[in-house]
């Protein structure tokens, strides 16, 4: 036999109220735990197998049991009264889990608890009408932060994505690290996708800022290596162009023209860009030994030079030895000079010395030839006619100053005297420095 609804049983007359000791409200668990353990608190079953329920107001029929003892059949009903305590406890975890679903837990316990008074179970209702009325109390408070903390969620979701289409403006606008912005647009596009709880026009346009600057970033990136692509093709075409001058240049034997023709190569070269790596190495290798070769040959003439100019030194040198001590003007101008004349010629027919010595053997000859230049001017000033005239000009107006001094002294004129004395002093010493100008020419 099984149980039957109350609709379809004949209802008795009032019954004493709820047995001691069910009138407190414990928790739902606590409900359950009693209603499991001690069932015949909060209902029984009749000897024909109506099913009872205490109420405050009496006995309530809730089923009709045919299947079994009473004492199974309030293990039945008690048990429904657990099913019934789950689906509350569920109410309450799901308000505090998600207080966002307060509306729909606060109607789902406003349904459970409209059924209470006529459901079918055994066990504390009383507790479970409590905690219902405390999830629907609660609910909408819960509602009522949930949908702050959404609006706060939502304020917040369209800051960052403001945030993040801004900064992706600004790199768009303005980076040209194009490897780092590029993956921090990317990085930005991630971020964005993890961003909920904005409404969809909102976010629509915040997309469409995002998605412009991604854009624009991309074409600007996209404009920037198109246009180095054809500087380097423009690079290469020219580094092209001059490895053929250098390599019609590197058997040259002209040194310094063509050596000044690389080095205005090498200026070109710097000017002309980069062309694409692998090809500018290429090309730079290419170059580069068109120049090695012509230097190299250059190098080598010059060692071989430098062998045949080191012997001319050494030829110098020799000269120096043997006319040197002949070249001496204060014993006889004219000998020094004709010696001087001789090493000169000899001295031009041995030709060139290292290039490092140049300057050193310039000035040992121009040395013996200021030895020279300096006695002929040295005598010339001692022959000067108007050195020596200008010498006895001194020399006669200081005698004529001194005469005079003498007159004035011999009529009593002491003053006048004394100051033509003066001036005689002062014309002599000028008479006496002419004189040695000329003595020490």
């Amino acid at each position: 036999m099984t149980a039957t609804s109350p609709a379809q049983m004949p209802k008795p007359g009032p019954r004493p109220g709820p047995r001691p000791g069910t009138a407190a409200k414990p928790s739902t668990s606590q409900a359950v735990s009693q209603a499991a353990q001690h069932p015949e608190k909060f209902g029984r079953v009749g000897a024909d197998g109506t099913v009872y329920r205490f109420t405050p107001n009496g006995e309530l029929i809730i089923g009709q049991w045919q299947a079994g003892t009473p004492e199974e059949g309030l293990a039945h009903y008690a048990q429904r009264f657990a099913d019934l305590a789950t689906e509350v406890e569920l109410l309450e975890t799901r308000l505090q889990s998600h207080p966002e679903d307060a509306e729909a837990i606060n109607a789902s316990a406003h349904t459970l608890r409209e059924s209470l008074p006529e459901a079918a179970v055994i066990g504390d209702v009383a507790a479970l009408d409590s905690r219902l009325s405390t999830v629907i109390d609660n609910s909408a408070a819960a509602g009522e932060k949930a949908a702050q903390d959404k609006q706060r969620r939502r304020a917040e979701a369209i800051a960052r994505k403001e945030a993040l289409a801004a900064e992706a403006e600004e790199l768009a606008s303005n980076s040209t690290e194009w490897k780092e912005a590029g993956d921090r647009i990317r990085d930005i596009l991630e971020e964005w996708k993890l961003i909920r709880g904005i409404d969809r026009k909102t976010d629509d346009g915040l997309w469409k800022r995002y998605s412009r600057a991604r854009d624009s970033f991309n074409r600007r990136r996209g404009s920037h290596f198109a246009d180095l692509d054809r500087a380097r093709a423009a690079a290469r075409k020219k580094k092209e162009e001059l490895v053929e001058r250098a390599e019609a240049l590197k058997d040259s034997t002209d040194w310094n023209e063509t050596a000044r023709a690389f080095r205005d190569l090498m200026g070109e070269w710097k000017a002309a860009g980069r062309a694409p790596r692998e090809i500018d190495d290429k090309l730079w290798a290419a170059f580069r030994g068109a120049q090695d070769y012509f230097f190299n040959n250059r190098n080598a003439v010059n060692v071989e030079r430098d062998k045949e100019f080191a012997a001319n030194a050494a030829a110098k040198d020799a000269l120096l030895d043997e006319y040197g001590p002949q070249i001496d003007p204060e014993s006889s101008l004219p000998r020094a000079k004709a010696k001087l004349l001789e090493l000169q010629e000899k001295w031009e027919e041995i030709g060139f010395v290292p290039r490092n010595q140049v300057r050193e053997y310039e000035d040992k000859i121009a040395a013996l030839e200021r030895r020279v230049s300096d006695a002929e001017e040295a005598q010339w000033r001692r022959s000067d006619p108007e050195a020596q005239a200008r010498v006895a000009q001194f020399q006669a107006k200081a005698d004529g100053f001194h005469a005079q001094a003498e007159e004035a002294a011999a009529a009593g004129k002491d003053a006048k005297a004394e100051l033509l004395r003066q001036q005689a002093a002062q014309w002599q010493e000028w008479a006496d420095a002419a004189q040695g100008a000329v003595d020490n020419a």
